[in-house]
């Protein structure tokens, strides 16, 4: 997997809500009252191609859809429960639509599948987490269950075009690879994250950023702009751009791909505030000229004055200083260098930056000062407030 920035799509008919995306629980519902609202999803505003677009301006590679979510609701023409798009007023297959969409305008899709089910009569797990509103826990059936979603992986994986990554979410706690195998059969070259019935090929931090300058292995976080909802809520708390772009600069730079969700209304159109977060996020990223993607980790262990964090990453053979929390001065002094560059550029603005390379009196040993260093000055420290700042070197 080359690291990718993508969008996560929380959608369903508990957008109606403008709750939560599990206010089936999170509002102790009665499972019979939560479900009539089906009968009122009609989504008349629904325009894949708007999502898409909207994903592909903000330099987003690929679309990650929940299919299933925990209400056990399903978002495709599903022949194996009725409990589906194809009973709403709406009619329509939107996941079809969306398939679609992506196919037109080269992006890449990716199906999300709950494991949690709250309508299948089969599905509690003891085992497992978020089984609060399991239908009928004393029918709970593993084989029974496995069947069943063995049945609708099959239908996800034929019906839809490619399908570049299956999300599965909530780990079952015991294992079956069959199931995974069943979505490789169907699907060769699929990518799958480690929620599932096995270690799958992926691992899968959520609203979090793990310490270190690299991930030891295949990485895929998420985020919603969004602090309370993954799904759509009427008075969402929004993350500030700065927050996000450092967590999405920080993943990236250690070699995670970064799914950012937005939460889709009842209407089908994305939430006002959540698409201007994604176009300004969107114009900060595409000013980064795709090096954040597809790049190696710079083994050098560059050494700088200050307590300015970074992430030193490799492309095309030139250095890429990520200062995901900003710079706090307009010079980064240099104690540890591999040589002298040949050109500095700061990515934000791509502006040149000059080199410097002289003694510093701030650093001095017995009254005589230290050097001479290398140092990259004129960075325009305050120019660019709430954006992580890179810049690029080339030897």
């Amino acid at each position: 997997m080359e690291n990718k920035f993508g969008m996560f799509i929380h959608w369903g008919f508990y957008s109606l809500l403008g709750v939560q995306e599990q206010v089936l629980a999170r509002n102790d519902m009665k499972n019979e009252e939560y479900e009539q609202y089906m009968h009122q999803f009609n989504p008349v505003d629904y325009d894949p191609e708007e999502w898409v677009l909207l994903a592909k301006k903000a330099g987003m590679k690929y679309i990650c859809f929940t299919a299933k979510h925990h209400d056990g609701f399903c978002m495709w023409d599903t022949k194996y429960t009725p409990y589906n798009i194809m009973n709403t007023p709406y009619k329509k297959d939107v996941l079809r639509m969306l398939a679609d969409a992506c196919e037109k305008h080269g992006m890449l899709l990716s199906l999300y599948y709950s494991n949690p089910d709250w309508h299948h009569e089969n599905a509690y797990n003891s085992l497992s987490t978020h089984q609060w509103k399991s239908r009928c826990p004393e029918k709970a059936d593993s084989v029974k269950y496995r069947e069943f979603v063995k049945n609708q992986i099959t239908e996800l994986l034929t019906g839809y075009g490619k399908i570049y990554t299956l999300f599965w979410d909530i780990p079952p706690r015991y294992e079956d690879k069959s199931l995974n195998e069943l979505a490789r059969k169907l699907m060769p070259g699929i990518l799958i994250n480690n929620r599932g019935y096995d270690q799958g090929d992926f691992a899968t931090p959520e609203r979090n950023v793990p310490d270190g300058s690299r991930f030891p292995a295949m990485t895929e976080a998420c985020e919603s702009v969004g602090e309370q909802s993954w799904g759509y809520r009427s008075n969402e708390d929004y993350f500030s751009a700065r927050f996000l772009m450092k967590s999405i600069d920080k993943i990236m730079a250690m070699g995670g791909s970064y799914l950012l969700n937005i939460g889709p209304m009842p209407s089908g159109k994305l939430p006002e505030e959540g698409v201007r977060l994604i176009e300004k996020i969107g114009d900060w990223y595409q000013r980064m000229e795709g090096n954040l993607e597809n790049h190696e980790a710079d083994p050098f262990p560059y050494r700088i004055a200050g307590a300015d964090a970074f992430i030193a990453s490799r492309k095309n053979n030139k250095t890429y200083l990520h200062f995901y929390q900003g710079i706090s001065s307009s010079a980064i002094n240099f104690f540890s260098i591999p040589g002298a560059p040949r050109a500095v550029r700061l990515l934000n603005d791509g502006r040149a930056l000059p080199v410097r390379f002289e003694k510093l009196p701030a650093y001095f040993d017995m009254g005589v000062a230290r050097g001479p260093f290398y140092s990259i000055t004129h960075i325009p420290a305050d120019e660019f407030p709430l954006e992580p700042m890179v810049i690029e070197i080339t030897w």
